[in-house]
């Protein structure tokens, strides 16, 4: 796939919504991306539903063709592994995901986005992405229901809506009682039968006819009522899903568009919300000539599962129903779901069993870096602590252990559940309030899944309380594994398959379900046989339970389904379990790190933070990538150094070299809180705080000031580091320059800077620290304030094309936001200089900063900002290139720190003049570009910035 075109003359380049081409993320990481382009072969054999990994019809064709690109054959096998949900909480789907990375395939995971916007990030080198689903297929299904039907138009005749019923009862009302009035009247003194024969039979007639109305009117009113009562009523199953659940083809319609660009070799369709997106999408490609297979992986029996409404209790098996006799195989997560979907469906064969476990390899290896559950209740050692993992709702029976406690009196409870408390986790609460034993139930966050055994080590007993439901009865629940591999007996209730499991192993007791008095007897029965217990679980059972063990049938699997052609592409790499998601570093429409880490771990430029004398750390904004020019300056003139680089990040942020990348939401999970705590306190030396972010997550708060107490008492060196809007004094800034950046700024970001810059400067002036600023006019803002000079790659942005040679100079404008650099007064002057043939503008927006340095090393001159009166990194980079640059420039501020920058000053107003004065005296063009170089080399090479912070790293 293309790439959208990074500079576009006379117009700004916005990056697009087009998927990047699979396998650059990988490609980054410095290992070979498949081809740009995907020819056709031989669409797949069709393996029976439930072949597993020993099944021959599988494979499908042996001698099927792989797809060729433009350039030639096709690199690894691709594998989508999709699931409709986020994927942050999906410990299944990732380590699919790391498995088959580790086997060597070009692995794809697409979920969910959690925001309306399409998110991409990379865990390892599996590129992540996430769509956004709409409801549209769910509008159209509603605005069919209450499009009126056949035996509404007969119900509801004349009455469109309620207040139609009311207008029609008052005249019904209003009808009988003239009506009633008229049979008064013909029995009246008027009506005497001497003088009317006839009057006895018109009013007889006449009450008659009152009476049948009377009679017709109730009648239409129980009908038009029942007939809104049904209409009001939950809707009722159809029959069809696509009517019942629309959402699943709301999830069609967002996945489907990706997987098919990704055309991969196979699709690992989870759990039943994409069992239709992917024998959809898998027909759609086999219908362009690729040979694509799909898995359909059950993970529950759907038909046991309590939906909270008949709707998607009829959907979801109707669903199932329908693909899975399309699917090329079918796996699930135990043998006795296997038995059920094969004779539920009849299918050839049996479903392939991988059971959700933990990685064997990654337990213990975070034993030093990871908090524990006990640690995260604040209890002693000695305190004996149950612990339930997952999720809380009213089939795991829970109730029965908070019935328990009061019978347990020195035991505690830990809950290990999300973020997000729900109904059931509350009546829990309310419940353990009312037993007095509140004090004794703690509510703990998750951990990433590769932690979870390390996390729970510390417990005593890991507790699974389920009730008689049937998805209950029919497998061995992920926790199971998980407590065993932290070596944690087994407190189960008496649903079958644990049941038959602990009777079978000996590695904990059963209590008969929803008995208090049974349960608090196998809790006392594990706490005094806890060693006995602990010896039962062995090596070979936990080997039996591993992710390593489950997931080697569905590598085989996965190869049998691609065909030995494809499988014969496969190059295994050298992965660990533990990689995390990053944000950014695979997002089309997001520039590229000026760096990757390293597979082996190293950071790019600095040395890794170790047992030097000073241990530097450096958090949290990384603007424009400074904090990782900071640590590579240091690190480069100091020896006695080593450091490490923290970046928080959301879904927009650009993304610059670093350590550790941290997602926005993440930074308030207790976990990384405390992990960063264990972290920061017990191995820095020195703290560098960038823009005033915490250095804790958010563990004492949202600044740095609420962690320096910690901070200190640790006796870590703190030291302040500003850039721009997080100090600088909007009002001040518009009083005193016209054309400041403020005044372009929308009225609620306005009042969001004017309060956090005064809370900054107030904290800066009150905390005694040593302060930083990166650009000289910031000196006024933060008084005794040191300038350490914004750090670039000097030697990186060197061009070897020479400046202004060219008859019609290219002139580069590249804002990272249009309204912080003036942008919209200067692009009018640009494109009319454009226009008239005297230079080529080219402006960039949103596209990959190595694009970037790349458009800057081919221009003549460089335009920066008209709107703050100082320079940044982007005048520095354009510096370095040895072009000369624009900007406004408030000389007093610079000169009060002995500078003269050689940057061309100009203001919206003067801007055609400068540049019409370099293209007519180039060889003047030329100076101020050999002076740039030799001015950034002297100021912005990183030895100055060292010089400056040398006092503050003593």
């Amino acid at each position: 796939m293309r790439r959208p075109r990074a500079m576009i003359r006379r117009r700004t380049t916005h990056t697009g919504t087009t998927p990047e081409a699979p396998g650059a993320a990988e490609a980054r990481l410095g290992e070979e991306a498949p081809g740009p382009g995907a020819g056709q072969g031989a669409g797949p054999g069709r393996a029976p539903a439930g072949a597993g990994p020993g099944d021959p019809a599988a494979a499908g064709p042996a001698t099927a063709g792989g797809r060729t690109g433009r350039g030639g054959p096709r690199g690894r096998p691709r594998l989508a592994v999709i699931v409709g949900n986020s994927i942050a909480g999906d410990s299944r789907v990732q380590k699919t995901a790391i498995a088959a990375a580790r086997a060597g395939w070009d692995v794809t995971l697409v979920g969910r986005s959690p925001s309306k916007r399409r998110e991409e990030s990379v865990l390892g080198p599996v590129r992540v992405v996430k769509v956004p689903v709409s409801a549209h297929m769910r509008a159209v299904v509603n605005a069919e229901r209450r499009r009126p039907h056949l035996r509404a138009h007969v119900t509801q005749l004349g009455l469109p809506d309620d207040g139609a019923w009311v207008r029609a009862r008052s005249a019904h009302a209003a009808w009988v009682r003239e009506q009633t009035a008229r049979v008064g009247w013909l029995v009246g003194p008027a009506a005497r039968p001497a003088s009317r024969p006839g009057a006895a039979v018109a009013r007889e007639a006449l009450k008659g006819w009152v009476r049948l109305r009377r009679y017709a009117h109730k009648g239409r009113g129980r009908v038009y009522r029942w007939e809104r009562r049904m209409a009001a009523g939950p809707p009722r199953p159809t029959g069809d899903w696509r009517r019942d659940w629309p959402e699943l083809l709301d999830l069609d319609l967002a996945f489907g568009p990706v997987i098919e660009e990704l055309a991969p070799d196979v699709v690992h369709a989870n759990d039943i919300t994409m069992i239709a997106v992917g024998a959809r999408s898998a027909a759609r490609l086999r219908a362009r000539g690729h040979r694509t297979a799909w898995l359909y992986d059950a993970h529950e029996y759907v038909r046991g599962v309590e939906w909270p409404d008949a709707v998607r209790a009829a959907a979801f098996p109707g669903v199932e129903k329908e693909f899975i006799h399309r699917a090329d195989a079918v796996v699930t997560v135990s043998g006795e779901l296997a038995g059920i979907l094969r004779e539920a469906y009849g299918l050839p064969r049996t479903p392939h069993v991988v059971a959700n476990a933990p990685v064997r390899e990654a337990v213990s290896a975070h034993t030093d870096e990871c908090v524990s559950v006990r640690d995260a209740c604040g209890l002693g050692p000695d305190v004996p602590l149950l612990v339930y993992a997952g999720w809380i709702g009213p089939e795991r029976g829970l109730d029965t252990a908070v019935e328990g406690l009061p019978a347990l009196p020195h035991a505690h409870l830990a809950l290990v559940v999300g973020p997000k408390p729900n109904a059931t986790l509350q009546a829990l609460l309310s419940r353990s309030e009312e037993l007095g034993v509140r004090e004794r139930v703690h509510v703990v966050p998750y951990v990433p899944q590769e932690q979870v055994p390390d996390y729970l080590s510390s417990a005593d007993l890991g507790l699974i309380c389920f009730r008689h439901v049937p998805n209950c009865e029919i497998s061995l629940p992920t926790k199971a594994a998980e407590y065993l591999h932290a070596g944690l007996p087994l407190i189960t209730s008496g649903v079958r398959t644990l049941r038959n499991f602990v009777e079978r192993t000996g590695v904990g007791e059963v209590f008969v379900t929803e008995d208090v008095p049974s349960f608090t007897a196998a809790v006392q029965r594990g706490l005094s046989r806890r060693g006995t217990l602990v010896a039962k679980i062995t090596e070979s059972l936990l080997r039996e339970l591993s992710w390593e063990q489950q997931s080697a049938g569905l590598l085989d699997l996965y190869e049998r389904l691609a065909g030995t052609e494809a499988a014969a592409r496969l190059a295994p790499r050298t992965l660990s379990w533990s990689v995390s998601e990053q944000p950014g570093l695979g997002a089309p429409g997001k520039p590229r790190p000026l760096e990757t880490t390293p597979p082996d771990g190293a950071p790019p430029g600095w040395r890794a933070l170790g047992t030097t004398p000073v241990r530097l750390g450096l958090g949290c904004a990384n603007s424009a990538g400074q904090l990782a020019g900071f640590a590579r300056a240091l690190c480069e003139r100091r020896q006695d150094l080593s450091a490490e680089v923290v970046m928080h990040t959301h879904d927009q942020s650009v993304i610059y070299p670093a350590d550790i990348y941290a997602l926005g939401e993440r930074t308030g999970d207790l976990g990384f809180q405390l992990d960063r705590a264990r972290r920061v306190l017990g191995s820095y030396t020195h703290y560098l705080a960038d823009s005033f972010t915490p250095a804790l997550g958010r563990l004492n708060g949202g600044h740095i000031c609420d962690d320096l107490p910690s901070l200190s008492a640790a006796g870590i060196k703190v030291a302040l580091l500003a850039h721009g809007s997080d100090v600088r004094d909007p009002e001040r800034h518009m009083s005193r320059y016209e054309h400041s950046l403020f005044h372009a700024a929308d009225e609620a970001i306005l009042a969001a800077l004017v309060k956090k810059s005064a809370r900054n400067r107030r904290l800066a002036a009150r905390s005694g620290l040593p302060q930083f600023v990166t650009t000289p006019d910031l000196l006024d803002e933060l008084p005794g304030s040191r300038w350490a000079p914004l750090v670039v790659d000097v030697d990186g942005w060197a061009s070897e094309r020479p400046a202004m040679e060219r008859a019609r100079p290219v002139v580069v404008h590249a804002p990272s936001k249009r309204w912080t650099k003036g942008t919209e007064q200067v692009v009018p002057v640009l494109e009319e200089l454009d226009r008239r043939g005297l230079i080529e503008f080219r402006m960039a927006t949103g596209v990959p900063w190595l694009e970037v340095q790349e458009l800057v090393k081919e221009a003549d001159i460089v335009v920066d900002q008209f709107a703050v009166g100082t320079y940044g990194t982007f005048a520095c980079e354009g510096m370095a290139a040895g072009r000369p640059v624009i900007a406004f420039l408030d000389e007093r501020l610079h000169r009060s720190v002995g500078i003269r920058p050689p940057i061309v000053n100009a203001t919206p107003a003067t801007l055609r003049t400068a540049v019409e004065s370099l293209v007519e005296d180039r060889d003047s063009a030329r100076r101020t570009a050999q002076e740039s170089v030799e001015y950034v080399r002297t100021y912005h090479d990183g030895g100055y910035t060292a010089d400056v912070l040398d006092g503050f790293l003593r």
